[in-house]
């Protein structure tokens, strides 16, 4: 009886981190192609605002969230992969996506997390701005697969953290009469405050 009693009480000190929250933050992303037709610019910044859960015990938690995504890449057009006379030409995709990452992770002395797990991004209304007749519009997948990996600390209920992204699967089949194979790659800085 005196073992299960310490033990309940030693699980509830285990769980007394979890909860639900809300979060938001920033994204620094750049678009990776694998065109020579395409050359990505300098990394565009965007941001992400949702929900987020984390459950477990005895140092391995579960963090699954929901999150409402903007994030922006630009890229310019080069024909043949040469520039002739003229400047390239500069063109943004805008990504408004639904990301639904499922983190698994360790804490460590009560305040630190490292985590790791999969991502997948569901596509909401996403566009190419401006798309000129040389280079068309651009077929973006319905959805996407990648993952993420970072640390996070925590201090009462607020919880801060750094991760990378790296996509899996390319955003669009092609972009006009040209076959693409471009993947989102950020990094990502959220704030999270756990409210029950």
């Amino acid at each position: 009886m005196l073992f299960a009693l310490l033990f309940v009480l030693g699980a509830t000190q285990a769980f007394s981190q979890n909860g639900i929250g809300i979060k938001a933050g920033l994204s620094s992303t750049k678009l990776d192609f694998d065109n020579k037709e395409f050359v990505p610019s300098d990394a565009q910044t965007g941001y992400h605002i949702g929900l987020f859960g984390r459950f477990g015990g005895a140092g391995f938690f579960i963090q699954p969230e929901l999150l409402f995504t903007q994030t922006k890449g630009e890229f310019a057009y080069v024909p043949s992969g040469v520039a002739g006379s003229a400047a390239p030409q500069n063109y943004e995709a805008e990504f408004n996506r639904l990301d639904i990452p499922v983190m698994a992770g360790f804490r460590f002395l009560k305040v630190l997390r490292v985590m790791a797990g999969p991502i997948a991004s569901i596509n909401i209304n996403s566009e190419l701005k401006d798309a000129p007749d040389t280079v068309g519009e651009a077929d973006f997948q319905s959805a996407t697969f990648g993952y993420q990996a970072g640390l996070g600390v925590d201090i009462g209920n607020l919880s801060v953290e750094g991760k990378y992204e790296g996509g899996l699967s390319k955003v669009t089949d092609n972009i006009g009469p040209y076959s693409t194979d471009n993947r989102i790659n950020q990094w990502v800085l959220s704030v999270g405050f756990r409210i029950f």
